[in-house]
């Protein structure tokens, strides 16, 4: 039996690795299974702990008031060594690109042990874009031993930075945790009374936007766009869940407060906001996991990046790139609001990152490999 480790510290993480804890830990026959996190992120963590029903062995807790990269990096290093010295895992899994994956991958580095990533491979080809995530999952790559790439082209830029051993395209858990979670939620009327302000029968359009490089003007540009698609579309409901960073909380509200049809909301806990995406028109995101999660649900994805490391999306059909330009945001959100083929040319689209089934994937190769 090979005991496997699962690192991991923020949402995002727990709710791509969920499916995979599970199936793992159902192989009672080949795997002993620990989960460290190393809160990274503490609530809202918590939530989806809970909702994928998954319990932590080891809890290192090591978000702090401001803390900065470098005190996220050096409390991960020393934490996950202590835990590390006490289970001596045969594999160390983490995955996609936080600074939690990056120490979790090193850590395992200084103690020869072996390291998973899952999502492996993903590239923007800018270091400051996404910021830390694109050289956090480079440097984790260089001390991964087994790479789960979620698409071919993401297994291609592995093999031309000359890692060409132990790459496998699997698709992404993204698309098994949220297939999952909706079936949970779709008809649990809970959920529709969170959201009591809505009218599901009118057009709804999610937003969500959080990141460091989008601080500053970008987001005034974001805002200024979602301030007049209010004004130009009064029946469409745009809900944002505002990220609880000041950075973002202070232009939003000084920009968007007080408009009838925009609903500036509290950060949403994960059932609630595949709820909402399952209601929504479109979503409108500078975030990750939304640009592979929306599309199978048939919704197509507006991306308020100049570059992103899931371009398989874009090529596909099913995102589409509108940076943080004020007028391409408005532009493009108007054609979808309109345009029914272009809608349907973008809703209908193939989602490249998978059906629902790279968890047993995965359990698959790490039968063999482990």
């Amino acid at each position: 039996m090979k005991k496997l480790l699962f690192v991991f510290g923020t949402r995002p993480e727990a709710i791509k690795m969920a499916p995979l804890i599970h199936a793992c830990a159902t192989r009672k026959d080949l795997f002993d299974v620990k989960v460290c996190l190393t809160g990274q992120h503490r609530e809202m963590l918590q939530q989806v702990m809970a909702f994928f029903e998954i319990e932590a062995d080891y809890n290192i807790d090591l978000m702090r008031p401001n803390q900065t990269l470098y005190d996220i990096t050096a409390n991960a290093l020393k934490g996950i060594e202590g835990v590390l010295n006490e289970t001596q895992p045969d594999l160390v899994l983490v995955q996609g690109d936080t600074t939690t994956a990056f120490a979790g991958a090193l850590s395992a580095f200084y103690k020869r042990v072996k390291v998973a990533h899952i999502e492996a491979g993903l590239r923007s080809h800018n270091k400051y874009a996404p910021y830390p995530e694109e050289a956090n999952r480079k440097m984790a790559a260089v001390l991964t031993d087994l790479h789960f790439a979620p698409t071919p082209a993401a297994a291609e830029n592995l093999l031309n930075e000359g890692i060409k051993e132990n790459v496998f395209v699997t698709g992404n858990t993204v698309i098994d945790a949220l297939l999952w979670g909706v079936k949970k939620v779709r008809d649990d009327k809970k959920y529709a009374e969170s959201f009591g302000y809505l009218d599901v029968e009118k057009k709804i359009i999610l937003v969500t936007g959080h990141r460091r490089e989008n601080f500053g003007q970008p987001f005034e540009n974001i805002c200024n766009a979602l301030a007049e698609l209010s004004d130009k579309y009064p029946a469409v409901q745009i809900v944002y869940p505002v990220h609880l960073n000041p950075n973002v909380q202070e232009v939003v509200n000084r920009k968007l407060s007080g408009r009838e049809n925009i609903f500036l909301v509290a950060p949403l806990e994960y059932p609630n906001l595949i709820w909402l995406m399952d209601k929504c028109y479109f979503v409108i995101t500078d975030s990750g996991g939304i640009q592979e999660e929306a599309p199978s649900l048939g919704k197509p994805v507006l991306v308020m990046r100049e570059v992103t490391e899931r371009m398989e999306g874009v090529e596909a059909g099913t995102a589409m790139l509108v940076g943080t330009d004020t007028d391409k945001i408005i532009t493009e959100a108007t054609r979808l609001l309109e345009d029914e083929i272009a809608y349907r040319q973008m809703s209908q689209a193939v989602n490249p990152y998978g059906t629902g089934n790279t968890a047993q994937e995965i359990v698959s190769l790490l039968s063999k490999h482990v």
